[in-house]
């Protein structure tokens, strides 16, 4: 019989497009009989991570994959964390006996500091420990100076004045990520080279404790030992890492940022992911991501971008009774949506076949 000491649970933490979702379909794909529970904090009207992380049920069935996987759809869990993220845990909690571990994806925009103090709470406290808070940086991103795609949309209102010395908002949620980890992956790693990597380290380290440890990887493939079991228990010292957001009031203000889903027809890849790239020139788009049908594949086309950067792969046939239509999330700061929409559907407009 299974004893029920304290369930572990890993928060998975870093920008949008760090790689965050691939890191987990990693951890699942190679889980080696653990039995895992997933939360995931989308952003966005669509489950699109909450749908590529069922995929990863290795052997189970769509019932069991489905019990599996719970969906937090504000996208922010530091503000919501008692409304959404309690109930979910309560559940979790009621059936530790069959887990063996808990994975947290948070939104590209949650801080996780807020996250981990919920530990503390006297409900899960005594059912569940925080293993470790894992931020995954966007290595590229950081070299590049922008830690995440079109910084200069996002903190617009703040740089009018060139002569005032602001941090951008996208820095201290940089900071406040890097501030709560327990480890560090630099991923995309192995789209730079050594100089740049070593400059990232260092940028890095400034906003680390000393004791944290910080590894290279590409698409987070890393043994499972490296990840889980760290036994940090993040939320007995976590009040005393140091945010930008700690002497915030508890109902701030976050960023506005705007999010919305577009279905677009048939497309050939080329064409799509042309449109989609001139769609993120012209209004500033941050992130993009969703499922697209591609003209004679049977399989549907994962798309996910980050500015001009865009993955993509075939994930899984389409179902008999699916609309073989592109759906795609669309993440920015004070997005036309309209225009936006329609520009995209003139660009694909007669280019199906």
């Amino acid at each position: 019989m299974k004893t029920l000491a304290k369930l572990p649970v890993t928060i998975v933490t870093g920008f949008l497009g760090a790689g965050k979702t691939t890191l987990l379909r990693h951890l699942l794909a190679n889980a080696g009989g653990r039995r895992i529970a997933v939360i995931v904090n989308e952003f966005g009207e669509l489950g699109i991570d909450g749908e590529i992380l069922k995929q990863c049920s290795i052997g189970c069935s769509e019932e069991e994959a489905n019990g599996r996987v719970f969906e937090l759809a504000n996208g922010c869990l530091c503000c919501t964390v008692q409304e959404e993220f309690f109930p979910v845990m309560r559940e979790l909690v009621a059936r530790r006996g069959d887990l063996d571990h808990i994975l947290i994806e948070t939104s590209g925009l949650a801080l996780p500091k807020p996250l981990v103090q919920a530990f503390n709470w006297p409900e899960i406290r005594n059912a569940c420990t925080v293993d470790a808070v894992i931020t995954v940086v966007d290595s590229p991103a950081v070299i590049a100076g922008t830690f995440a795609a079109f910084p200069d949309q996002v903190d617009e209102q703040r740089k009018l004045d060139p002569n005032l010395d602001h941090e951008s908002p996208l820095h201290e949620l940089f900071a406040d990520q890097l501030a709560s980890a327990d480890l560090v992956i630099l991923n995309k790693a192995d789209l730079l080279d050594a100089e740049a990597l070593a400059a990232v380290r260092a940028e890095v380290a400034e906003e680390l404790p000393p004791a944290v440890k910080v590894i290279e990887a590409h698409g987070g493939e890393l043994p499972l030992d490296v990840l889980l079991g760290l036994n940090s228990e993040a939320e007995l010292h976590i009040d005393s890492r140091r945010t930008h957001h700690d002497d915030e009031d508890e109902d701030h203000d976050h960023e506005e940022f705007d999010s919305f889903h577009v279905e677009l027809p048939e497309a050939q890849e080329a064409r799509l992911l042309a449109a989609l790239k001139e769609a993120v020139a012209k209004y500033g788009i941050l992130r993009v991501k969703g499922f697209a049908a591609i003209p004679g594949k049977p399989m549907r086309l994962l798309v996910q971008g980050v500015g001009q950067r865009f993955d993509r792969h075939f994930d899984r046939a389409w179902q008999a009774d699916e609309p073989r239509l592109s759906r795609l999330v669309v993440i920015g700061q004070q997005l036309d949506r309209a225009a936006i929409e329609a520009e995209l559907k003139a660009s694909l407009a007669g280019y199906g076949a």
